[in-house]
């Protein structure tokens, strides 16, 4: 499968800014795990799904390949 590059450098910027919040708030999420303020399972899915999810936005920006306008759909970055 080839990534051709599907979106501008507007596109770009908004997916790695996207990624760097969803990974802050990944850790954020695990700190207060770690502190005992959310529930052990809770917190450790959500942060790292977080995370998972923050890397492959920011994978998508380095690539300049987004995976829903691969699959037809328009976006407005």
């Amino acid at each position: 499968m080839a990534f051709e590059c599907n979106i501008d450098a507007r596109g770009k910027a908004a997916r790695l800014r996207l990624g760097i919040i969803a990974i802050l708030g990944g850790a954020l999420l695990g700190t207060t795990t770690f502190l005992g303020i959310l529930p052990t399972t809770l917190g450790y899915v959500g942060a790292g799904g977080s995370i998972a999810g923050g890397l492959f936005s920011m994978w998508e920006a380095r690539m300049g390949w987004c995976v829903v306008r691969a699959m037809g759909f328009k976006t407005r970055v």
